[in-house]
Order: structure tokens, then sequence, then C-alpha cells
């Protein structure tokens, strides 16, 4: 069976999202407002490919949207179950940022949320292409963007909210997934995931790592202080996919990983997607110099999230796209090793 069918079936009570124009996805538009009554769909597409969700843009004679949709399992690794709820922890991000002026920019704005059909509605940011590009060779983050890109993540992690966080949903689920791929999962050597498939020979060298004891124990305590709640909201997945260049300036997207946790979280993902991307030395320091650290930053705790989110992309599952041979990942992995090592 196609797993959308499969969802249909095994929710036949939740609209299901399409990539066409359909006069049922026309009522439920007008129905929650998001239309106008004399409003008709023009086209229903999909924007680019979506990592978590079924994501489709909207366009109308008169404006155009995005329509984001959970399904029970993630879009990109369809093997991979996820919790649903994760819809309605990206529609409190994005209401929470709603609150201050200075986030208020960086990120679409919401236009509505269906919690019963496990639907978002955002603006269009427009055409626009992630930050992907800076694992190819040669490739720089430009100063505006790393600029733009640091100073959300220290007004995020900076700014008192107005709202308590214990109304921000705990997203539990999705911290449990995200914990098992990262502290978990790239450790194990019973998962069934065959390296060599990715690349020959990384198979062989990712031994030494998981059969590193004292390295698995230090990962362990990690994902143990992730798994603690913290005192600021934080993105959750803040690396390039997450990141958006249209021509308004550089967004921030996908946050469905959010929660209130350590904020040595979202910059140690940062600054390990930098490394991975093979950024500069200076580059890596411009971002740790100009990142506001909120009070009680614990340095060595960032060092061995940079680590543990290295090793994870580099042995893990979620791949990245880095033509890096065998020795330059061997260099980072030892890097990565290190730094985790480091870790009190």
């Amino acid at each position: 069976m196609a797993l959308n069918q499969q969802f249909a079936d095994r929710y036949p009570n939740v609209f299901f999202l399409e990539e066409r124009a359909s006069p049922a996805l026309q009522q439920l538009l007008k129905t929650h407002g998001w239309i106008h009554p004399d409003e008709s769909i023009l086209s229903v597409q999909k924007p680019g490919e979506g990592n978590m969700n079924v994501v489709v843009r909207v366009r109308t004679d008169r404006q155009t949207f995005i329509l984001k949709q959970a399904r029970p399992w993630v879009q990109k690794y369809p093997q991979v179950p996820a919790p649903m709820e994760r819809i309605s922890v990206e529609a409190s991000f994005y209401q929470w940022i709603d609150r201050t002026a200075a986030l208020r920019a960086f990120v679409p704005k919401r236009i509505g949320y269906d919690a019963a059909n496990f639907l978002l509605a955002l603006e269009d940011l427009g055409n626009g292409a992630d930050f992907s590009f800076l694992y190819q060779p040669h490739q720089i983050l430009p100063a505006t963007d790393r600029a733009s890109l640091v100073q959300f993540l220290s007004v995020l992690h900076t700014t008192q909210p107005t709202g308590n966080p214990s109304d921000f949903p705990d997203n539990r689920a999705m911290r449990l997934l995200n914990h098992e791929h990262l502290f978990n999962f790239p450790f194990r050597t019973d998962t069934g995931f065959d390296l060599d498939s990715i690349q020959p020979g990384l198979e062989a060298l990712s031994l030494s790592y998981r059969n590193h004891a004292a390295l698995k124990k230090k990962i362990t305590e990690l994902g143990d202080v992730y798994l603690q709640p913290g005192p600021v909201l934080i993105h959750g997945d803040y690396y390039p996919g997450s990141w958006l260049s249209v021509a308004s300036g550089t967004k921030v997207i996908d946050p469905e990983f959010g929660f209130f946790g350590r904020p040595e979280f979202d910059l140690g993902v940062m600054l390990a997607h930098m490394k991975l991307a093979r950024q500069s030395e200076l580059v890596q320091q411009q971002v740790l110099d100009k990142y506001q650290m909120p009070a009680g930053f614990d340095s060595t705790l960032l060092r061995g999230f940079i680590g543990t989110e290295m090793l994870r992309r580099l042995l893990g599952l979620a791949q990245l796209p880095l033509p890096l041979d065998l020795t330059q990942k061997k260099v980072l992995l030892e890097e990565a090793t290190v730094f985790v090592l480091e870790t009190v």
C-alpha cells in the first residue's frame, strides 16, 4: 500500500493534503478563513523537498501561501516513525516568535493552524533556496547571512518571553526521536544501516568510534542533558537546511524540534555544520564571537554538542551531501571525538 493511501486509511477523518487543487481543499481553506469566499485556487505545487512534512504552495487568484501537514513518519525517511504533534510545536513556535519584534522578520508569518487535520498555513516567503550549497567545495557563508543567522539565535536565546514557558509544548516525542538519532543510533552496530552504501569504507572507519566506550559514555551523558528542560526557547535543528535565502533576506524555518532547552545545543549544531561544510576557522570564530551568550552558558557543553552533531551526521542516518573522501571524514571524526571527550 502506498504511504499516502496508508495515511488516508489510518486517519479517515483527517483531510488528506495532496499536491493538487480540489473542491475539498478549497472548502477547507474557506472554512478557516484562509481564503475569501469568492477566492479560487489556481494551483497547488511542491515548493521544494521537505524533510519532515508534506509541504505545498497554494496559489489563488489573490495570493500565495504555504501549507504543511504532518504524517506519522518522516517525509524524507518514510521508514522512520515520527509524532504527528510536531506540527503543533511548529505552530506554537511561530506564535511565540511573533511576540518579539526583533525575531518576527526572520520567520514566516503564521496564517492559521488546524489541529484536527495536523495542518499549518504559513506566509509564502517566495522562491528561494536553503543553505545546503555550503557543503560543496569552496563555498563560504556570506557575512550578511552569517550575521543574520547569529543575530536570530542570540535574540531567541536572550529575550525574556512574555508568556509562561510551561505553556509551550514540551515536545517530548520529537525530542526522543532526535535523541535516538543523535545520541544512540549512530553508535550502534546492530541497526542494519550499512554505511558502505553511503561511501565504501565508511563502515569500517566507523567501528573505532562505535566501539569507543569512553566516547559513548560521554555521548550518553550529553543525551541526558539534551532531554532535560532548559531556560530558553531553542530552534532544535539549526543547520543549513533550516536556513532559507529569499529576496527579502535570510529566514529561519522548520522549528518542529523546538522546545525550552539548552542554548548550547542550537549554537553547537550551527558550529558543527560550519565544520562539516569546511568553513574557515575565521568564519567559525566570527560566529562564536558575534553570538550573545545568555547567562549560565556552558562553553564545555557547547563543545560536546558540536562533536556529537558532527559524529551523528557522519555516522548516522541523516547524511549530508558531503563531497569528502574517507581521509577527510576521519579528520572530522577525530576532531569531533576530542570535543566530546573534553566534555565534563
